[in-house]
């Protein structure tokens, strides 16, 4: 295999696993009864409309029939592809929802 070649397979392993990544945000989200849009938009409101973020959100299962996506693996993930300001935000929902469940 050449380099360039190497290089573009490498390159669209990543974009694979970063769609993946967006997808599980969502589903997390819509397991969560979060709007992702809205949560991501919180995240990052200098950004223009994320693409891969509606179609990602095409490809969740509604809650009911969707498997469990922890909070700690979901911020695991953000981590990996270095989506820190998105991860903060997850983890305030995160906390708002222990602080509620906790009254």
């Amino acid at each position: 295999m050449e380099k360039k070649e190497i290089e573009e397979r490498v390159i669209q392993k990543y974009r694979q696993d970063e769609d993946m990544m967006i997808v599980i945000f969502a589903q997390w989200c819509i397991n969560n009864n979060l709007d992702p849009i809205q949560v991501y938009e919180e995240a990052y409101p200098h950004q223009s409309k994320n693409e891969k973020l509606n179609e990602a959100i095409e490809k969740t299962a509604p809650k009911n029939e969707s498997e469990l996506i922890s909070s700690d693996a979901l911020l695991e993930i953000l981590a990996l592809f270095e989506n820190d300001d998105l991860a903060f935000k997850v983890a305030e929902y995160i906390e708002q929802n222990r602080t509620e469940s906790d009254k």
